[in-house]
């Protein structure tokens, strides 16, 4: 039987006497649970934590058997009062159980509790409780055996809308002191129509130091020597609303007192050598306060060229993408936190081997240079390439051939967030272009991010911007965690949208929210009838989602930047919790029932990787702070053979893409990447030879 009609509907008015009068009481509460984000302690293979609320008897969360106790909580998303619980249970009921609230499914407060549970349906009324979770503990099982659990029906909870405003803009900080591994600021308070409970510092989007709503300083730590941070502040209220950010404080660690640079690597030598490629092998460097990494330089002209680097004192590197036949003269030195750097070693002299490539990566040519932030880029049926411009908001017509490129039109009503805001997706679909003219672009508005499309009229090579059509908004905009990946299914059915959290970890765990979201619509933005939760949400519990592509077999692969341990690599399924904000990658409480566990994971320091592409089913996936490029293996469900290129020869990468000849494009990230600032980025876009190996 469903119980979506009758279970909204339950609470009819009631007339109650007050002095002889007859009275009419307030309106019914309202459903509050209806397929919201279920969590559970454990659950049978059959009966996962999200059947207790989808409205259907006929389904049902059981937990693991003949463990006490054993608990299921539902996000309504947002604070309530609740008021009343319905509980509907199957055969293995709970005898003692707790209903309890909470703000931050951390903390609990009791607000009903019983020893003399019976089962069936218990309806607990006259409750009186505040949060934006709420919980069933159960202690004590109605079937004792060790063969049972407990088992929900329906877990309904009912009540009235708490507080839904987010505090008002933190003033912009101001510094308070600094040292080499060290920042403290300061900032004027953000009003609250409630009361400000907290404020959340970040620099450059990583979340680095957290006080109470009373203080109006904090210190972030970890930080490295001469090096520059953009912080800011976010206000949040007891509800979990969380205001837009405050306005970005720029500040450069000071030099530390070390001034020792470290010991000349030694023995520089070969471990092999292919016509494209060479791995190298040294004696690690010493320091007095650390090594933090390795570069290689080719001297064969003057200036040098970084053509490699390894991160931390691991003493090796691989070089790729070499000329064939060429001699190379490397030498390689050690750097540490201060940036002091040794001198040379030894130079070796490498030749390459004539012949040709067998290696996965072959050559790399340049074909494009552009000065502002390369972010969502197309291929076109003629093979000349479409991309954005994230912080002039422009698209731009190259062609790979010549290097000649126009600049096509700008998108409307697009506004950077002085942060990683702007214009971000760019794609078609890949089965009815050229005909349908349409381009697709993700972009934040003064609003929110939003999903548009675009006719582009390749007569007068130009966007006709008249043509535009909304077809997805609402999705919450802030400095950064805004997403904006766009990738369309190989079938040209249906578009995908990554989007970010909006710098609240709460939106990704309510599946009403579009943010921290893999996202799903039809061509024409309707919603696609089999969505999971009944709008546009297809998977969630994400932070940041940048990449996405397709293999062979039609699976959606997704990745997403961590907070400040890994980035982490998935396999999007329908309806997937990936576990954000309480798991980031495999730490934090990634063993909790329902989370679907990533397939690859990056230390942060050697990841923020943004943008992935799908080529003869290698994964590819390019990395901003990791300066690298992995190649990764498709194989069943796994990424195998796992593979380093680039490390530190071009930069920052963000957006890799398939060619039409079966390599690929890559473009850079330099300078400039943070500040929403147009035109103040120092970019390239490389072609990308993939060999067979």
């Amino acid at each position: 039987m469903r119980l979506r009609a009758t279970l909204a509907a339950a609470t009819a008015l009631i007339l109650v006497t007050l002095g002889g009068a007859a009275a009419q009481a307030a309106p019914a509460d309202a459903l509050l649970s209806l397929n919201k984000p279920a969590t559970a302690s454990s659950s049978g293979g059959c009966c996962p934590a999200r059947n207790a609320d989808d409205g259907d008897t006929a389904t049902r969360w059981a937990s693991g058997a003949n463990v006490d106790p054993s608990w299921i909580y539902l996000d309504l998303g947002a604070t309530y009062a609740v008021h009343r619980v319905q509980l509907t249970w199957d055969a293995s009921c709970a005898t003692a159980y707790q209903v309890q609230t909470s703000p931050d499914h951390v903390t609990w407060t009791t607000i009903y509790a019983t020893t003399a549970g019976k089962g069936g349906v218990e309806n607990r009324t006259g409750l009186s409780g505040t949060g934006r979770y709420v919980r069933m503990n159960g202690t004590k099982r109605c079937r004792s055996d060790s063969s049972h659990g407990y088992s929900l029906q329906e877990f309904a909870v009912y009540g009235a809308a708490g507080d839904v405003t987010p505090p008002g803009v933190p003033g912009t900080p101001t510094p308070a002191g600094s040292t080499p591994s060290s920042v403290t600021i300061a900032w004027t308070a953000a009003t609250d129509n409630v009361g400000v409970t907290g404020y959340d510092i970040y620099h450059d989007g990583q979340l680095c130091a957290s006080v109470d709503g009373s203080t109006l300083t904090a210190t972030c730590g970890g930080l490295n020597p001469k090096t520059t941070y953009g912080f800011y502040v976010n206000a949040r209220d007891a509800a979990g609303n969380v205001s837009q950010p405050s306005g970005t404080l720029s500040v450069t660690t000071p030099a530390s007192d070390d001034h020792s640079p470290p010991t000349v690597p030694g023995n520089v030598h070969t471990t092999s050598v292919t016509s494209t490629s060479v791995a190298l092998a040294w004696t690690a460097s010493t320091d007095d306060t650390g090594v933090t990494g390795y570069t290689v330089y080719d001297v064969t002209a003057s200036p040098r060229t970084k053509i490699g680097a390894s991160s931390g004192n691991a003493p090796n590197a691989s070089l790729g993408a070499l000329t064939p036949g060429h001699t190379y003269k490397l030498v390689v030195t050690a750097s540490d936190a201060n940036k002091n750097e040794s001198g040379p070693s030894t130079e070796l002299d490498v030749t390459t081997p004539s012949g040709a490539c067998n290696q996965p990566i072959c050559s790399v040519t340049q074909v494009g240079t552009d000065d502002d932030v390369v972010w969502g880029l197309v291929t076109l049926p003629d093979g000349t390439i479409l991309f954005n411009e994230r912080d002039s908001h422009a698209i731009v017509h190259l062609n790979p051939r010549t290097g000649a490129k126009k600049t096509i039109g700008t998108v409307p009503n697009t506004q950077s967030t002085d942060g990683e805001g702007g214009l971000t997706g760019l794609e078609i679909n890949p089965v009815s272009f050229p005909a349908d003219h349409w381009l697709y672009v993700m972009h934040t508005s003064p609003a929110d991010n939003r999903i548009v499309r675009i006719k582009y009229d390749p007569s007068t090579d130009s966007l006709t911007t008249s043509t535009e059509q909304v077809l997805l908004s609402g999705i919450a905009r802030n400095k950064y965690h805004n997403g904006g990946r766009l990738r369309f299914s190989p079938d040209g059915r249906y578009l995908f949208a990554g989007t970010g959290d909006a710098q609240n970890g709460d939106n990704a765990q309510n599946s009403k929210s579009l943010n921290g979201k893999v996202l799903r619509i039809n061509p024409n933005g309707s919603i696609p009838p089999d969505n999971p939760f009944g709008n546009a949400v297809w998977s969630y519990g994400h932070r940041n989602v940048q990449g996405l592509a397709f293999d062979s077999q039609g699976r959606l692969w997704e990745q997403e930047f961590g907070n400040s341990i890994m980035d982490e690599t998935n396999l999007i399924v329908r309806g997937g919790n990936y576990g954000w904000p309480s798991c980031e990658g495999t730490s934090g409480t990634c063993g909790t029932a329902g989370f679907i566990k990533p397939k690859r994971t990056y230390p942060v320091a050697q990841g923020s990787c943004s943008g992935i592409a799908v080529i003869r089913d290698v994964l590819y996936v390019a990395c901003q702070r990791g300066t690298r490029l992995y190649r990764e293996v498709i194989s069943g469900s796994s990424l195998t053979d796992v593979q380093v290129f680039f490390n530190g020869t071009y930069g920052r990468l963000r957006t890799p893409e398939p060619a039409p000849d079966g390599g690929m494009w890559l473009a850079t990230s330099n300078d400039g990447d943070k500040d929403s600032v147009p035109h103040n980025s120092n970019n390239v876009i490389l072609h990308v030879s993939l060999g067979a190996g």
